[in-house]
């Protein structure tokens, strides 16, 4: 080679970096990261960056670890920064913090509030270290890439499209038995789920519910690979979320733990308890309505706890098929006209027969049928309107944004108490005269 063909080899090398990013990605990708650095090294750091960002995130996390100072200060800061986030996750904490350093401190706070995904979002339970293929690879280069990464985990690739942005999957078993020379979009699988890297960890539970996965792949904004949940935290997170939903439903802050502090658990419950406190002074009203009629009838105070249980019982199951509904995306606003229609139709059906077992009680214990007529009635009309509380307190409390998890069971309580107390002693008024003094 002549002296002569230098600048003119190195002038294609700095087109070709600038003008086809992505090719000249695939093919650093296949050579030494020693080699992939010498040669983003040799060309303007406006080309280095083009190829560089178009990396898969673990080689470019490997070749930025290994750049000299400058040209890795460069890599950072002008590249798109949630893709330098991603390359960043990849490494050791020592070595993310030294190459955040090296850049301005505006750039590095960007970057290090990028690494920081909210508390219960996808992104803090994923693992970042992901190890893709191109489509347009072959099985044989793809095999050398899962060698020079050494991963014994792993079961399944994905495949990214030409610009990085996830397209499927293949496994690991095919990929073993194929022809070296198979293109990897002829083995390429669908997606079975994907989930965004800002999602809500209520999301990866739903789609673990729904999928029998053990890696969900996490992708950011432009649909690049990100990385991915593995099958330990995938479990954790629906763990997490079902005990979440527990202690929301009875009041309980999510954040509250095992292990706080008396102080933290007397400041998140209590709140709850004195709303929890006026609504049960709310159903006191009703049943003082009714003094005078109790002090005649005692047998109605026996009784009373039945009716309020029973309905509060049958509140609750609806409430809690409701709420699944909601968590996994089964129903939404718009499906509940028929969510009442179910539930009306399930209190009728159940109150009757609830009823019926209840009339034998009472008659056996009173031999009053004025007393049976009163809790049959009663029964039938508590059970029904518990029913449809149960269904439409949680769909009335996410149309107007509230979390239907924290404040159901309290408002379901109110309801039930208070029109099953309402509707036995207001018809034990009505038929009065039928009941033992």
């Amino acid at each position: 080679m002549t002296a002569e063909a230098l600048p003119a080899i190195a002038a294609l090398h700095r087109r070709f970096l600038f003008d086809y990013p992505f090719e000249a990605a695939r093919q650093l990708e296949a050579i030494d990261v020693g080699e992939a650095v010498d040669l983003l090294a040799a060309v303007p750091p406006n080309a280095a960056a083009r190829t560089w960002q178009a990396l898969a995130a673990d080689v470019a996390a490997a070749t930025v670890l290994r750049a000299p100072d400058a040209l890795a200060r460069h890599l950072l800061s002008e590249t798109d920064p949630s893709q330098a986030a991603a390359v960043l996750a990849q490494l050791e904490d020592e070595a993310r913090v030294r190459l955040l350093g090296l850049l301005i401190p505006q750039v590095a706070a960007e970057l290090q509030g990028l690494l920081l995904y909210p508390a219960e979002s996808a992104g803090r339970i994923m693992d970042p270290r992901v190890t893709p293929v191109r489509s347009d690879a072959t099985v044989a280069e793809a095999l050398t890439r899962l060698r020079s990464v050494r991963r014994k985990t792993l079961r399944e690739l994905f495949v990214v499209d030409s610009e990085g942005r996830l397209s499927g999957r293949i496994e690991i078993q095919e990929l073993a038995v194929a022809e070296e020379d198979t293109p990897l979009r002829e083995l390429t699988r669908p997606l079975i789920a994907t989930v965004r890297d800002i999602d809500p960890r209520e999301d990866v539970a739903s789609i673990l519910q729904r999928h029998p996965i053990t890696e969900l792949p996490v992708i950011n904004q432009a649909g690049r690979l990100v990385g991915v949940i593995r099958q330990a935290a995938l479990v954790s997170a629906i763990e997490q979320e079902s005990s979440i939903d527990i202690q929301r439903m009875v009041g309980v802050s999510g954040d509250e733990r095992a292990t706080s502090t008396s102080f933290y658990a007397v400041k998140k419950r209590l709140p709850w308890l004195q709303i929890n406190l006026l609504t049960a002074f709310l159903a006191a009203a009703v049943v003082g309505l009714f003094e005078g009629l109790i002090a005649q009838f005692t047998a109605l105070a026996v009784l009373l706890p039945v009716v309020a249980g029973q309905s509060g019982n049958a509140g609750a199951q609806a409430l809690a098929v409701t709420m699944r509904g909601l968590a996994l995306r089964e129903i939404s606003l718009r499906h509940w006209p028929q969510m009442l229609g179910k539930e009306a139709w399930a209190g009728l059906a159940n109150g009757v027969a609830v009823a019926a077992t209840t009339a034998l009680g009472v008659y056996l214990w009173s031999r009053s049928l004025g007393l049976v007529l009163v809790i049959v009635i009663a029964m039938v009309f508590s059970m029904v309107i518990a029913g449809l509380s149960g269904a439409l307190v949680p769909i009335l409390l996410q149309r107007f944004g509230q979390d239907p998890a924290t404040a159901s069971s309290i408002i379901l309580t109110t309801v039930t108490d208070v029109f099953g107390f309402f509707t036995f002693l207001g018809t034990a008024t009505l038929f009065a005269s039928m009941l033992p003094q």
